[in-house]
């Protein structure tokens, strides 16, 4: 199963990874960063198809997505 790990003091809240998520899997924090910004947060990590479409969105390189078995791809990188 995929893991996607948030670096939550590294994001800034911009929501692009919600809504690149095709599984709809992360969420906004109902918390504040160091930053001053509510971070996303994965909600439903087994849901995850691995497709890494939240790691190649966001701009702060705030997300990371590790992967074991089988993975999904929406396009060959």
């Amino acid at each position: 199963m995929p893991k996607i790990t948030v670096e939550k003091d590294r994001c800034k809240g911009c929501e692009l990874c919600n809504k690149a998520c095709p599984m709809q899997i992360l969420s906004m924090s109902k918390e504040i960063n160091a930053k001053g910004y509510f971070y996303s947060q994965v909600h439903d990590p087994t849901k995850c198809i691995g497709c890494r479409m939240c790691a190649i969105t966001c701009p702060d390189v705030a997300i990371s997505v590790g992967i074991n078995g089988c993975q999904y791809k929406f396009f060959d990188y």
